[in-house]
């Protein structure tokens, strides 16, 4: 079940991490690598392909507000996204290490895309609801560690800017 069908929560934005396919890790691979940021999260519905290789995973984070729908894609529809990525990010990316990352996500052929949810604040909280805030801890050490995992990169395309470490 994606998030997305969860009325307790609603989508702010989506993340990617880009990196070679020939990098795709296990789904036991992710899943410890995940169980080992914080005992405070929840994995749910873990989903993998015959060869139990990652295809995607429900983060739950109620100390933050918030859920992660984590899932992988590969193929043309990649590249294609790839290709008007980088064109995006050159214009903004100026720093040498930054094109260095441009270069590498060239031969970028998979994804994870990791769609941040904000948790809803019931009615009764809705005083509450002004004073706590949506904590993407939970989002950047996600990244990091699916960057890391993978050698990939991750990216903010609302910001049009190449995390580093995934943070």
């Amino acid at each position: 079940m994606s998030m997305f069908e969860d009325t307790n929560y609603r989508w702010r934005e989506t993340y990617f991490v880009l990196f070679q396919a020939q990098n795709r890790p296990k789904l036991e691979a992710v899943r410890e690598a995940l169980a080992e940021l914080s005992e405070r999260y929840d994995l749910i519905n873990p989903c993998a392909d015959e060869q139990e290789n990652f295809e995607s995973v429900t983060l739950l984070s109620p100390d933050d507000f918030s859920a992660l729908d984590i899932c992988y894609t590969t193929g043309e529809e990649v590249r294609e996204h790839v290709h008007s990525l980088l064109g995006e990010l050159e214009t903004v990316s100026r720093e040498a290490d930054k094109k260095a990352d441009l270069q590498r996500a060239k031969h970028c052929d998979a994804r994870f895309d990791v769609l941040h949810f904000e948790q809803l604040a019931d009615e009764a909280d809705v005083e509450d609801e002004l004073e706590e805030m949506l904590d993407p801890s939970a989002l950047l050490l996600v990244l990091g560690v699916l960057a890391r995992l993978t050698d990939g990169l991750a990216i903010d395309p609302q910001a049009g800017t190449i995390l580093e470490d995934g943070q």
